[in-house]
């Protein structure tokens, strides 16, 4: 049995670089995996061949609460965007803390750090502030390579950051632990190698600064944006969400979904222009769809791992590798797994390891975290290396791939040890958890 499952995996494996050799997506590379890994496994009745329609379909929706919290919460950074309140307030963060240096690198980091922290996805917040706030770094006197290298590090940070950490979600959801108890057990070390990152690559200033050119140079923002437009949209999220944990007996849970969408009401009811929302949705949704199709085909991939027995040896064979080897290989397969898969690694690896960590004691929630936080490097990572090329495309970096990436070496490496020490010591920073909670 265990060789023939073996060979299913050979051949999902095979057909994934057969698919990538054909220079398709990553969407369509998993989704021939699992076609293929379903029509091998059909030949020895695991599952059978009628069945597997039946395990394509329902491998399309188990993570279809992610998907819609992915998307509401997209759509409400974008109106927050178009609106002009990113503008305004990378515009104000220069006039204000031009010459205090490091006020306005931790004001810029936290700028970026929040449309991935409220979406899920770096690319976002690369999409949403990456050109004003790389424009920033560069008038602060930032070399493009290192304005390229932070904005990619603080993007993957974002990722990873509460409140919607998707690697998190889905090790959640297929390990059956609550998403509960991640505020301070991601936020705070968000938070320390942020400010590292900002400080590393951004406190040693090039060339001549000019504050009046700098202010030039920045897009122009509506009339009437005012600081309480940005905030009260923000407000009215953080001010739900805390609702039930102030008032638990007395206010119903909204849920992320239902909490994004009435932010987005009320920044699209602040804004000082007039946004077409339908349009301004329907182009989110459009850049959206290769993330959500990336959900869909990772849980085709699982549901057919898990009929053909595939799951099973993966997991096998994470349980018996010897646990300091194994500590130490999550700093090479975790990001190698998320450039291969993005964010399918989490269902196919990240699973049977969190299962394993937790059955010999150590806690569930904070490996967790700690293991969100390797995920986002992968993303710099080929084949697909998604938030890497984003993050030169803002930085307009124009050198090559890989001397970009090479500078981020330091900041790489500290987040890699923090995220280990995170699962080793997991079951001492259980108290992270209590705050959280």
């Amino acid at each position: 049995m265990t060789f023939q499952v073996g060979v299913i995996l050979v051949l999902m494996v095979a057909a994934y670089a057969v698919a990538k050799w054909r220079k398709l997506s990553v969407e369509l590379s998993i989704l021939s995996a699992a076609v293929a890994g379903g029509i091998a496994g059909a030949i020895v009745k695991t599952p059978p061949l009628a069945e597997l329609p039946r395990h394509l379909i329902e491998g399309c929706f188990p993570y279809l609460d992610v998907m819609l919290v992915f998307s509401t919460a997209t759509i409400f950074m974008a109106i927050v965007s178009e609106s002009g309140g990113v503008n305004y307030v990378v515009r104000g963060t220069i006039r204000a803390f031009y010459n205090v240096r490091f006020i306005a690198l931790l004001i810029l980091m936290i700028i970026v750090l929040i449309p991935g922290a409220l979406t899920g996805a770096g690319s976002v917040s690369l999409l949403v502030v990456g050109t004003p706030v790389a424009l920033a770094l560069g008038y602060l006197g930032v070399p493009k390579k290192k304005v390229a290298a932070m904005m990619f590090i603080l993007a993957g940070l974002s990722a990873a950051a509460p409140p919607v950490n998707i690697w998190a979600m889905m090790l959640c959801a297929g390990t059956a632990i609550p998403y509960v108890g991640f505020e301070f057990t991601l936020g705070i070390p968000v938070l320390l190698l942020g400010t590292f990152t900002a400080l590393f690559f951004g406190w040693k200033k090039e060339g001549t600064l000019d504050k009046n050119a700098a202010l030039a140079a920045m897009p122009e923002v509506p009339k009437g944006m005012s600081w309480w437009r940005v905030l009260l949209p923000f407000l009215a999220f953080f001010g739900m969400v805390a609702a039930y944990r102030v008032w638990p007996f007395g206010t119903p849970i909204f849920g992320l979904p239902l909490e994004f969408t009435v932010s987005a009401l009320v920044a699209l009811a602040v804004s000082p222009k007039r946004i077409k929302i339908l349009e301004l949705s329907r182009n989110t949704m459009k850049r959206l769809l290769p993330l959500l199709a990336t959900m869909i085909v990772v849980g085709m991939l699982q549901q057919i791992m898990t009929a053909t027995g595939v799951r099973g040896l993966v997991s096998f064979a994470v349980i018996s590798t010897p646990l300091i080897p194994l500590y130490i290989l999550l700093a090479i397969i975790i990001p190698a797994s998320e450039g291969v898969l993005t964010y399918g690694a989490a269902a196919i690896l990240g699973i049977p390891l969190i299962w394993f960590f937790d059955s010999i004691g150590l806690h569930a929630t904070v490996a967790i975290a700690g293991l969100s936080l390797l995920w986002p490097l992968g993303d710099g990572l080929p084949p697909t290396a998604l938030i890497g090329r984003l993050s030169v495309m803002v930085s307009d970096y124009k050198d090559s791939y890989w001397s970009f990436l090479k500078t981020t070496w330091l900041p790489w490496l500290v987040i890699t040890i923090v995220g280990i020490l995170m699962v080793v010591y997991s079951a001492k920073l259980a108290f992270l958890v209590k705050w959280s909670m």
